[in-house]
């Protein structure tokens, strides 16, 4: 299995944050880093403080030189797609070819809210996240992209240079639902994020996918082990230690789970 680890930028200082990912660039343990996109702390007092995530992913490929590494999940409804296309090109040659794209209809309406983000119904968040991700993929691989749907119009749209990785960074959809995302990570995805679920909602909402890759004719089943699930993430808590990245990595080789 695969094992990465998940650094939420909030409640904690840039060089707490920065021990910890410089130790697990020297642990083989570990496979990609994480940060999460939020500016306000989540799950906790919202008034605290928060770095940005993806700011914060640029300085890390620069600190670190062997992990992948991503936002676990960005939010589309932050960003305009053709933003974050360039966004994510750029941190692709940053890291010479580390970055994992994680992206996801965004969630958490206190922060629109504050800031005059327009929000949205549920609804009108998976039609703008669909269009978002054709117009991501189709900026990071395509010459000129035009585009003109409900939310986004792009008209002979370039973003240059496209990413080291070929034809674009992996894609990791982050959620549960089992309509729209599993339906959305079906088309889009090389990865599929499903947070603190139980191995039964696992395996039910694995079989979900399959279903949705039948549809459209799309073999996700190859690279999944057993049960179907190839790579966890651990979430670290602030305050940041590196020290729990060496415990939690003796605890794996103990047990063979790499």
């Amino acid at each position: 299995m695969r094992w990465d680890f998940k650094t939420a930028q909030q409640h904690t200082s840039w060089d707490e944050m920065l021990a910890v990912w410089n130790v697990a660039d020297e642990l083989d343990v570990y496979t990609a880093g994480w940060t999460f996109d939020h500016f306000y702390p989540i799950f906790s007092d919202s008034s605290g403080p928060c770095f940005d995530g993806w700011v914060a992913l640029s300085a890390l490929a620069q600190a670190t030189t062997r992990l992948r590494l991503g936002v676990m999940v960005t939010g589309t409804v932050y960003r305009h797609p053709a933003v974050l296309a360039n966004m994510a090109t750029t941190v692709d040659h940053l890291s010479h070819g580390r970055l994992e794209l994680g992206l996801g209809t965004g969630w958490n309406d206190e922060e629109c809210v504050a800031y005059g983000i327009e929000f949205g119904s549920l609804g009108e968040r998976f039609d703008r996240f669909d269009e978002a991700c054709r117009v991501i993929v189709s900026l990071l691989t395509n010459e000129l992209t035009d585009f003109r749907g409900a939310y986004y119009s792009l008209r002979s749209a370039r973003c240059e240079p496209k990413p080291v990785q070929r034809p674009h960074p992996p894609i990791c959809i982050g959620g549960t639902g089992e309509r729209r995302t599993l339906r959305a990570v079906a088309r889009w995805a090389q990865h599929w994020n499903l947070p603190n679920a139980s191995v039964d909602e696992f395996v039910h909402k694995r079989h979900i996918l399959h279903e949705h890759c039948a549809a459209i004719g799309r073999d996700q089943a190859a690279g999944l082990a057993e049960a179907g699930l190839d790579s966890g993430i651990i979430r670290l808590e602030p305050p940041f230690d590196p020290g729990q990245l060496e415990t939690v990595a003796s605890a794996l080789r103990t047990h063979d789970l790499m």
